[in-house]
C-alpha cells in the first residue's frame, strides 16, 4: 500500500525528521496510510457534482394589524409564606393606583386578598403597568378580576380541575406523618392512609422504624397547580414484616370501601384505638396503683395520654347510651355496638355537638374532646370495650370483620383490583423514595 502512495508517504516522512523516527512512525503509519488511500482512490468513487435544483414558491402573507394585546403582559408570583397583598402587587408590576386602590378596599375583592402560600396569582398588565385582569385560584373557584366601565368588577367561576393519579413509596424511619411529608404526600392523603390501616395497625404503639408504605391517590391541578387531594385509590402497608393491603371499590348504590385484593374488607367492626396519634399511658391491668385513690385497683381499660381538646373517635357504629357526668370518669360517653358490644370513653373536656342520649354515630366520627374531668390527674382519654358487659383488653380481643365482595360482585371488583394491585407491585419492586 505503501508504493501506492508515494507523495503521501514522501511528505509525511519530510515532516517527521530524523531518520530512526521516521523508521519507527512509518511502521506505525503504515495501515493507517492504506486505509487513507484507500478512501481516496476506490474505483467506484462518484465524482460527478451533484445537481441541486431550487424551487421558489410564492406564499401569500396575512397582513399585520396591532391590537392592545400586543402590549399586554402576563406575569404571575408564588403566593409566599408572609406575603402582603401590597407586595404581591408590586411583584406582579401593577402601577394602576385605581386598582390597586380598588383590590385593597372593595369587599367584592375580599376573596382575592385571601393569600393562601403556594397558590399562583396571574395578572395581565399594560406596557405602563395598568391592570388588564388579575386571576387567582381558591383551588375551588377561580376569581377574576377586570375593569368595567369607570370601575372594577369581580367575576367566579368554579375551578376547572383536572384530575391525576399518583404513586408514592416511602420508608417510615421515624413516624408515618415524618415519612409523608418527605415523600412530599399531603396531610390529607397520610390521614387517610392511618383511616385505612387504623383497625389493623395501632399507630401508637405498632409502627416500626423500616417499615414501609406505598400510595396510589388522586390530586387534583389547576392551571398545573396541585390544589386538592382525592381519595387513596389503592395502598399497601408493610408492618413489622407483614403486608396489608387495601383497593378502594365503589358500589354501585354509591357507598364505598377498601378491600384486600382477594376481595375481603379491611374495615373490622372496632377501630384499634379511638385516637388517631397518642401514646398508651397505662394499659389494662388487674392491678394497677391508683394515683388519686392511693391504692390498688384493677385498670379495665386503656389510658392514652393526648393534649387537651384532641378529637375521639366512636371506633364502631353505634348508638350513644350515656353521655353525662361521673364522678370518677368526669364527662364520659357509652355507646352500643351490636347488641352485646359497649365501649366507654372517659375524662372528656367536653362532647361533640349532637352527642345526646339515643343519638347515632359512625365510625370514626368524632364523639369527644380529650379532657382531664373526674379523677384524672392529667389530660388523658379513658378507654374501655366490653363484650356482654364483660371488661376485655381492647388491644388483645379478636374484632369481628365486616363483610366480603358478594360472588355477584366479583367480576365488577377484581376489573378494579387487578389494575391498582399491578400499580402497587411496580411500586414494591423500585426504590422511588426510601424517606425519613
Amino acid at each position: 500500500m505503501a508504493q501506492e502512495n508515494p507523495i503521501v508517504l514522501e511528505t509525511l516522512l519530510r515532516l517527521m525528521g530524523g531518520r530512526g523516527v521516521r523508521r519507527a512512525m512509518l511502521a506505525a503509519l503504515l495501515p493507517f496510510i492504506g486505509v487513507v488511500a484507500a478512501f481516496g482512490i476506490a474505483p467506484d468513487t462518484v465524482t460527478e457534482q451533484v445537481q441541486l435544483t431550487s424551487v421558489v414558491e410564492r406564499v401569500a402573507l396575512q397582513p399585520v394589524t396591532e391590537s392592545a394585546d400586543d402590549e399586554t403582559y402576563w406575569r404571575e408570583e408564588r403566593i409566599q409564606r408572609g406575603d402582603t397583598f401590597a407586595g404581591l402587587l408590586s411583584r406582579l408590576r401593577i402601577e394602576d393606583a385605581e386598582a390597586i386602590s380598588f383590590l385593597r378596599n372593595n369587599d367584592d375583592a375580599r376573596g382575592l386578598r385571601q393569600l393562601v402560600p403556594g397558590r399562583i396569582v396571574r395578572a395581565q398588565t399594560s406596557e405602563d403597568g395598568r391592570l388588564l385582569a388579575l386571576r387567582y385560584s381558591t383551588g375551588v373557584m377561580v376569581l377574576t378580576a377586570k375593569p368595567e366601565g369607570a370601575g372594577y368588577r369581580v367575576d367566579q367561576e368554579v375551578a376547572p380541575l383536572e384530575r391525576r393519579i399518583l404513586m408514592r413509596s416511602a420508608e417510615i424511619r421515624t413516624s408515618l406523618f415524618a415519612a409523608t411529608d418527605a415523600a412530599r404526600i399531603t396531610d390529607a392523603v397520610a390521614g387517610q392512609l392511618a383511616d385505612i390501616f387504623s383497625t389493623d395497625i395501632d399507630f401508637h404503639r405498632d409502627l416500626r422504624r423500616g417499615d414501609r408504605f406505598t400510595v396510589v391517590y388522586e390530586m387534583f391541578f389547576e392551571a398545573g397547580e396541585p390544589v386538592s387531594s382525592g381519595r387513596v385509590l389503592a395502598a399497601e402497608f408493610v408492618n413489622q414484616g407483614k403486608a396489608l393491603q387495601a383497593i378502594w371499590f365503589q358500589h354501585p348504590d354509591g357507598q364505598g370501601d377498601y378491600y384486600t385484593t382477594e376481595g375481603k374488607s379491611i374495615k373490622k367492626a372496632f377501630l384499634r384505638s379511638p385516637l388517631e396519634f397518642s401514646r398508651i399511658s397505662s394499659g389494662f391491668t388487674e392491678a394497677r396503683y391508683h394515683p388519686i385513690l392511693q391504692r390498688w385497683r384493677a385498670h379495665k381499660g386503656i389510658d392514652y395520654a393526648a393534649p387537651t381538646g384532641t378529637g375521639v373517635r366512636a371506633t364502631a357504629d353505634g348508638i350513644v347510651e350515656t353521655a353525662t357526668t361521673d364522678r370518677g370518669y368526669g364527662n364520659v360517653i357509652v355507646l352500643r355496638h351490636q347488641h352485646k358490644y359497649t365501649t366507654l370513653y372517659g375524662h372528656l373536656s367536653a362532647f361533640a355537638r349532637g352527642i345526646n342520649r339515643g343519638a347515632r354515630v359512625s365510625q370514626g366520627q368524632v364523639i369527644g374532646y380529650v379532657g382531664a374531668t373526674g379523677l384524672a390527674t392529667g389530660p388523658h382519654l379513658h378507654y374501655e370495650f366490653r363484650i356482654n358487659e364483660v371488661h376485655q383488653d381492647p388491644l388483645r380481643v379478636a374484632m369481628p370483620e365486616a363483610p366480603p365482595i358478594t360472588p355477584e360482585k366479583r367480576g365488577t371488583f377484581d376489573a378494579v383490583a387487578l389494575p391498582m394491585a399491578q400499580r402497587l407491585g411496580l411500586l414494591r419492586q423500585t426504590n422511588l423514595a426510601r424517606l425519613d
